[in-house]
């Protein structure tokens, strides 16, 4: 065996032989370098720790000096694989472009990112987050996981979970908010009880605290249409703080005060339950806190 690479004797997974080949080096470090793309098996990059060797299989390692982290603007990754990357995303940030060329997107940063430790894998938009929402997205780094996501959304996902600051206090502290939304010209979604007019969105809501005039409110998607929450909110008489657009009056935490906190999925290539989840913003609760 070679600093740099060695023949498999013996079936194994390869984070498994990997530790076992270098045991001089720490876990982390070995981690490290599987998961930036510097382990070879055979010649292509491979990155899936349980990834299975069988004897024969040339392993190639590169142990230069590990370069400084990838800084990112507005976002940070939460969870990556060779087949998907979640992120956390700021309030502020759009998904993707809107057409200005040169502005910092989610998926312009992440592209670039996965071209450069990755340039075998491309990144796909699997869906999206409004500029001002801040929190959980996906990304797929193949065009065929992107369509097997999108194709089986509804089995594949299974909870997509938000937190509104909203203003006041529902009538109901918890329901299910059934209607079919329609976008005018204006670029502007509206609700409607009439099925030819518009597509069906479904929000079960709960209220988690009320105080000082607003509402901390958990949402959880039964489907997920352009600006869905923002407008059941609004339907409900209690408008997301900060959301001029559908009738909220204040704007306590300087932003849309709408946040994804969870995700839960089916791995798209090994189906293993996956959950993600972020805390609500500090923002959010200052509003909430009692004097």
């Amino acid at each position: 065996m070679s600093e740099n690479s060695f023949t498999v004797v013996s079936e194994s997974k390869l984070l498994e032989l990997l530790l076992k080949q270098y045991a001089s080096k720490s876990r982390s470090k070995i981690k490290k370098v599987l998961t930036v793309g510097s382990v070879r098996v055979n010649g292509k990059v491979v990155t899936r720790h349980d990834h299975l060797l069988k004897p024969g299989d040339e392993i190639e390692i590169s142990w230069k000096p590990e370069a400084a982290p990838k800084k990112f603007k507005m976002l940070s990754i939460v969870f990556e694989d060779e087949t998907i990357l979640v992120i956390n995303k700021m309030s502020g940030l759009l998904s993707i472009s809107a057409g200005q060329e040169g502005e910092p997107t989610a998926y312009r940063q992440l592209r670039d990112y996965v071209e450069a430790t990755q340039p075998e894998r491309g990144l796909y938009v699997v869906h999206r987050l409004d500029r001002d929402t801040s929190g959980l997205m996906m990304f797929a780094k193949s065009e065929e996981v992107r369509s097997k996501l999108q194709r089986n959304w509804k089995r594949v996902i299974t909870s997509r979970r938000y937190v509104a600051l909203v203003e006041g206090v529902p009538s109901e502290l918890a329901g299910t908010i059934s209607s079919f939304l329609r976008e005018s010209k204006a670029m502007k979604m509206h609700s409607t009880n009439n099925p030819d007019e518009g597509d069906k969105a479904i929000t079960h809501y709960k209220t988690l605290i009320s105080a000082n005039g607003y509402s901390l409110v958990e949402c959880e998607l039964e489907t997920g249409k352009k600006n869905q929450i923002r407008v059941h909110m609004a339907d409900l008489k209690t408008p997301v703080a900060g959301d001029t657009k559908y009738g909220a009056s204040t704007n306590p935490v300087g932003r849309l005060a709408l946040h994804a906190a969870g995700i839960s999925f089916n791995h798209p290539l090994t189906h293993e339950p996956m959950s993600f989840e972020l805390p609500v913003p500090n923002k959010f609760l200052e509003v909430l806190k009692q004097n």
